[in-house]
């Protein structure tokens, strides 16, 4: 890493991408932090524009800052959504600075929004790691997994619901046999089937039960009157 002067109020420190540049003092808002700079690029001349690096630092449609050398620490700040700091660009003098847009406390890291062109290039296919960003994606985490909770609930409640269903169905169906069984025994203990007669009993209601151990009455004879008596 490159060294920086004790009075200086930041630091080159691992960052949640790699690199940054981190506050070792508080650094009040309008502040100037650091200098942006290195060798101009003039877009009329092809091979200067044919230069190309992440480290790119348009100033205007000709001149471009080359931040790639090791001297320039302005570039290892990182890009943000949310920043703490901001470019402050003078075309005329062909300078850029990087100016506080907050109070930066002590072990905060340094940030500025590096523009839409750069987002779209080189940030977006690989995904914005800045905190505004990471706090975005963890909320849409935590609403996918809040969803895809709420669906699981909502499908167990669907399941309980059809095996209670079922299993009502059940319990009818069985009631039904138990109660036609019931009624089935009930005839074969007695009641009149088809019109046949049951344990003694006549269905049209013509005969007579029988008493167990009685033999049925016979039929008397008829008493036949005394013959007259004969005169002498």
């Amino acid at each position: 890493m490159p060294s920086i002067p004790s009075n200086k109020p930041y630091r080159v420190g691992r960052s949640r991408t790699g690199l940054g540049l981190f506050a070792t003092k508080p650094i009040k808002k309008g502040t100037k932090i650091i200098r942006y700079f290195g060798p101009l690029l003039d877009s009329k001349k092809k091979e200067e524009d044919a230069i190309e690096n992440k480290y790119l630092f348009e100033l205007n449609n000709r001149w471009t800052i080359d931040g790639s050398v090791r001297k320039n620490i302005a570039r290892y700040i990182n890009h943000a959504c949310r920043p703490n700091a901001e470019s402050d660009v003078k075309p005329r003098k062909r300078k850029v600075f990087i100016r506080a847009i907050k109070d930066i406390e002590p072990g905060e890291e340094i940030n500025y929004d590096y523009g839409t062109d750069y987002f779209k290039a080189y940030l977006k296919p690989i995904g914005c790691k800045c905190d505004a960003c990471e706090k975005k994606r963890k909320k849409k985490r935590a609403e996918a997994r809040a969803e895809k909770a709420r669906l699981k609930a909502k499908a167990e409640r669907k399941a309980l619901k059809k095996a209670e269903k079922l299993a009502k169905a059940e319990a009818g169906l069985k009631e039904k046999l138990k109660a036609k069984a019931e009624r089935k025994s009930k005839k074969l203990n007695g009641h009149a089937l088809n019109g046949k007669s049951l344990n003694g009993k006549h269905l049209n209601g013509i005969g007579r039960a029988r008493v167990a151990g009685r033999k049925p009455a016979g039929r008397k004879a008829p008493v036949s009157a005394p013959a007259p008596a004969l005169q002498a």
